[in-house]
């Protein structure tokens, strides 16, 4: 692995970009569907090849089909019953009169635009029917026929809105870079503990990554995190919380750099493969960052030592798998007492910036403000 300081000549690709781009157009959704400015419909393009919505349950084709099907019988139907209850207005060369089954006749060439011209509408009445319901109802006869190529547009007009309106609405969100194995389990994490996944937004280079991330229920984007403008599209200049997880230490610090450039109140969380690598994400804008291989090794020797406390430091990391490792703060209840008292195993308690172990003696009483550390059994399904 190359250490990251060999990298640092080439920060200067996320400073170039030091210049933050404007935001999406925050127009409003009817304004969007109307009119829409020469640059918000390049953000809005350039959004909806980037951004993958997750996917909504749909009909079958069968059933979208026969849904069409009854439909345009409907229409034919509703045709037929309109020229027969005008017949005497209309006039069949044939025979001169026009029975139900003409009507049917006369309701299919119509519809279908082929007009053979051998049933026409003689009266004023059945013109003036012709004009305000048989042929708004021919072009609805028509729309239904080509629904399959309306049905592309549809989509892509609406993917544009849904895009829009997420991009309107989503601030305070937590971005994740990178959906590996490690991606993913911080997601796993972050649903556990409450966070919905409409709040959770991946960024990964593979597009294959990013669809995957689309088929679990999460928007993702599609490109080099790197760079200010992948990022700009997660909207992560308004995130609260980022997450760093890519392959490589280097692509890490990059990430972190431009994150921090596009956001400097988020938290953000980055995962190492180095421990020499760590002081240089710090500097990088990292509020924390996780080595996860000298975590790893540590959790082996552990286990080597002491297979059951193995097992209960991974239990511990493990969401919902029987003990938790939870950070709350204290109730009114817990106000001037000690952690003991806690209903709770209290490890630490976090006061201010300050983090208290259990054995610190100004822990003697909990006061307003501190969050405590503790270890809390998960909750199970009967207990929600």
């Amino acid at each position: 692995m190359v250490p990251i300081d060999r990298i640092t000549a080439t920060g200067g690709h996320a400073m170039r970009e030091q210049e933050r781009q404007p935001e999406p157009g925050r127009a409003s959704l009817l304004r969007l569907l109307w009119r829409r400015s020469r640059t918000e419909a390049r953000d809005d393009a350039e959004a909806g090849r980037a951004i993958t919505m997750p996917l909504q349950s749909g009909l079958p084709p069968l059933q979208q089909v026969l849904r069409r099907l009854a439909m345009g019988l409907l229409v034919l139907a509703l045709t037929t019953l309109i020229v027969y209850a005008d017949h005497e207005g209309y006039n069949d060369n044939s025979d001169g009169s026009l029975d139900f089954l003409d009507a049917a006749y006369y309701a299919t060439v119509t519809l279908s635009t082929t007009g053979y011209g051998d049933i026409t509408p003689v009266s004023d009445a059945a013109r003036l029917v012709n004009i305000l319901v048989i042929t708004p109802l021919r072009v609805l006869f028509l729309i239904i026929l080509v629904g399959t190529t309306l049905e592309v547009l549809t989509e892509r007009t609406r993917q544009q809105v849904r895009v829009h309106r997420w991009r309107t609405r989503t601030h305070d969100h937590v971005v994740v870079v990178g959906y590996g194995t490690k991606g993913r389990h911080a997601i796993e994490t972050l649903i556990g503990q409450g966070i919905p996944k409409e709040r959770i937004v991946v960024v990964d280079s593979q597009s294959k990554a990013a669809q995957a991330a689309g088929d679990d229920g999460l928007v993702s984007v599609t490109g080099d995190a790197t760079r200010s403008e992948t990022l700009l599209k997660a909207e992560a200049q308004r995130a609260s919380r980022v997450i760093v997880a890519p392959q490589r230490d280097d692509t890490s610090a990059l990430v972190t750099l431009t994150a921090r450039q596009l956001n400097r109140r988020a938290t953000i969380v980055v995962a190492a493969r180095e421990d020499e690598n760590v002081p240089l994400l710090k500097q990088s804008g990292a509020d924390t960052v996780i080595t996860s291989s000298s975590s790893a090794g540590r959790l082996l020797g552990v286990s080597m030592v002491s297979p059951t406390v193995g097992r209960t430091l991974e239990d511990l990391m493990t969401l919902g798998s029987g003990l938790e490792l939870i950070e709350r703060p204290i109730t009114e209840d817990e106000v001037g007492k000690s952690p003991r008292a806690c209903p709770d195993l209290v490890l630490a308690v976090l006061r201010g910036r300050d983090l208290l172990e259990f054995a610190d003696p100004r822990l003697q009483n909990l006061k307003l403000g501190d969050h405590v550390i503790t270890v809390s059994r998960a909750a199970t399904s009967e207990q929600v």
